[in-house]
């Protein structure tokens, strides 16, 4: 038997509380608000960004093989490439109410995950974990903001096992509303740190933000925060002030209920004896580096509270990968030799940074190669923007990097703690390093490359894989 639609036209007027022009003859299976990346049958919400507005792109992608387009206002130009779904005011509400009665109609057990760093991995591995138990469903990439996480609920097959979802935020009260659509069973908060600190005035209030997510917990949900966090009484507070029936810790102190026991930390993989709320697990991860452990700590505490199995979870965690910019590693051909390339440039918040040197620190070079650091600005920092910066001037030397090449107005107060026979280069931009990086790499080197988005060092990673072949993935 045929699995039904994703939606019925007639649950989505239900739920959107629009008006229907035009019929609809696709089975109408996926949601997107990107014509780039339109499949048949796909409900394309015209949502306005903040350049664009959508409806522009209506009969495009309708024409592209959507199935319905949900908007808020009509051309006959749209009419005449396909059927309409009309809204009051704004598709994105829209998107949000469609969102909610997926919520609603699913019997799935949901587990919501923020954080200052760690939420993407955290998300990855709680995808990986879950499916080895039932079909599991999570928001693509780092879809986690006020259209990311009402599009992820909208996507969500009716008959899932198992949800995951991203919230993030960069100011305070942007959780709320979200973990009030996602309505977890489980709440994780990875940690708490400087991330967009100036939009902040203090950690404090960071840590009030992220406990936002326990405002949307279910009645007899459960809180899982990080246990070797200063902000985990604070945090559990609030976890019991919104509700929550089981407060569970997780790390290496004491008294956390999911307790890493044994570490081994490897260049490219953990090896991690721990005890799960009372059950001892062995298991291997198969993404390198301390923060990563900690995370699968709460990764398979949440697996054990929704009723997946613990054994099959931690099995699954060897299967696990870093995310395109979160510490993919890629081998590559230099002269008659190879070099790794590690690759962290998504974004960069001092926690992630300092973990990604950490990482770097654990990896070895072969022959005459070096550790390498290319880093770039760690942005809305605020007033602690320079001080954050050389302060990692210790992570450089603890994890005995050889050589630093740093990008942007920030990085300069890191290059300035940094003795000169580490430096490389210092350049305005990341476009600006690209020529002296190409050039100066060799083989066996290992070089790491992080920054914020707004610092761009994405494009020197594309730019090193497109000079040097790959010689396999390196895992």
């Amino acid at each position: 038997m045929a699995e039904p639609a994703l939606w019925t036209v007639d649950e989505l007027v239900s739920a959107s509380g629009g008006k229907l022009i035009g019929s609809v003859s696709k089975p109408l299976n996926g949601v997107s608000i990107d014509t780039r990346t339109i499949a048949p049958g796909d409900i394309f919400v015209a949502i306005k960004g903040e350049t664009h507005d959508a409806h522009e792109f209506v009969a495009k992608a309708l024409t592209a093989g959507a199935g319905l387009a949900v908007v808020s206002r009509v051309t006959e130009e749209m009419k005449t490439a396909g059927p309409l779904l009309v809204v009051e005011n704004d598709p994105l509400e829209g998107l949000k109410k469609i969102g909610r009665a997926s919520r609603a109609r699913c019997q799935a057990w949901i587990v919501g995950v923020t954080g200052s760093v760690g939420k993407t991995s955290t998300k990855e591995m709680l995808r990986v974990a879950l499916a080895a138990s039932g079909l599991t469903h999570s928001s693509v990439a780092s879809f986690n903001n006020h259209w990311g996480v009402p599009l992820t609920l909208a996507r969500m097959p009716r008959n899932t096992a198992f949800g995951v979802f991203e919230i993030g935020m960069n100011h305070a009260g942007e959780i709320t509303p979200l973990t009030g659509m996602v309505r977890p069973h489980v709440a994780i908060i990875t940690t708490v740190a400087a991330s967009h600190a100036g939009h902040f005035a203090s950690l404090d209030e960071i840590a009030d933000a992220k406990a936002e997510i326990f405002l949307g917990l279910e009645p007899d949900g459960t809180a899982i925060i990080n246990r070797d966090n200063p902000y985990f009484e604070k945090l559990a507070a609030a976890a019991r002030k919104s509700g929550a029936a089981q407060i569970i810790g997780f790390g290496e102190h004491a008294q956390a209920e999911a307790r890493a026991e044994r570490v081994a930390l490897h260049e490219t993989c953990s090896c991690v004896t721990a005890s799960i709320l009372g059950e001892p697990v062995t298991y291997k991860l198969g993404v390198p580096g301390a923060h990563m452990v900690a995370n699968s700590l709460a990764v398979l505490a949440a697996a054990k509270q929704v009723g997946a199995d613990l054994a099959r979870a931690a099995l699954s965690m060897a299967t696990a990968e870093p995310a395109k910019g979160r510490g993919a590693r890629h081998r590559l051909h230099i002269g008659n030799g190879d070099f790794v390339l590690i690759d962290e440039s998504y974004n960069a918040q001092p926690p992630s940074m300092r973990a990604a040197i950490a990482l770097l620190g654990q990896s070895m070079p072969r022959g005459e190669g070096r550790r390498i650091a290319v880093l770039g600005d760690m942005l809305e920092l605020g007033p602690h923007g320079r001080a954050l910066h050389e302060e990692l001037a210790l992570q450089l030397d603890e994890a005995q990097v050889d050589v630093l090449y740093a990008a942007g107005p920030l990085m300069a107060h890191l290059w300035e703690k940094t003795p000169r026979d580490r430096r490389g280069v210092l350049a305005k931009t990341s476009a600006e390093l690209k020529d002296s990086l190409l050039e100066g790499l060799r083989a066996g080197d290992v070089v790491m490359i992080k920054g914020s988005l707004g610092s761009r060092m994405g494009p020197l990673v594309d730019a090193i894989k497109e000079r040097f072949a790959p010689l396999h993935r390196d895992h």
